[in-house]
């Protein structure tokens, strides 16, 4: 199926697109401070002090920040790759146009509210980017 976003709608999606992107890779780059993610979490580890049960608290918080921020940003350049192709806007399950303006919204969505909400009510349909 072909999705009926126009050339200007497809514009602003990618627009937005872009801008989250970017806007991903600074949180991740100011977060880690330039380090790997691994190399970030054992320098939160390794924080002096005597707050241990803390530093296990801040670090798992720290760590799932980055897990949930990557997997965005790769839904985002993922949705960046696709944002010209006949099928943007399509949702993949039941193959109807995802409203623009849940693209708007969410321009990296993959599916339409309908289906989404179908899809986080099942058992072990938790929400991630898309």
């Amino acid at each position: 199926m072909t999705s009926q976003l126009t050339a200007g709608q497809r514009a602003l999606l990618e627009a937005a697109l872009v801008q989250r992107q970017h806007q991903l890779d600074r949180r991740l780059a100011e977060h880690h401070e330039g380090l790997s993610r691994v190399a970030h979490a054992r320098e939160v580890l390794l924080q002096d002090g005597d707050d241990a049960p803390q530093r296990d608290n801040a670090r798992a918080t720290d760590l799932a920040i980055t897990d949930m921020e990557t997997q965005e940003l790769g839904a985002v350049s993922r949705a960046l790759q696709r944002v010209q192709e006949a099928d943007f806007g399509v949702c993949e399950d039941c193959g109807q146009d995802i409203a623009f303006d849940r693209l708007k919204v969410e321009p990296w969505a993959l599916r339409c509210v309908g289906c989404e909400t179908a899809r986080e009510a099942k058992p072990g349909g938790r929400r991630l980017p898309g």
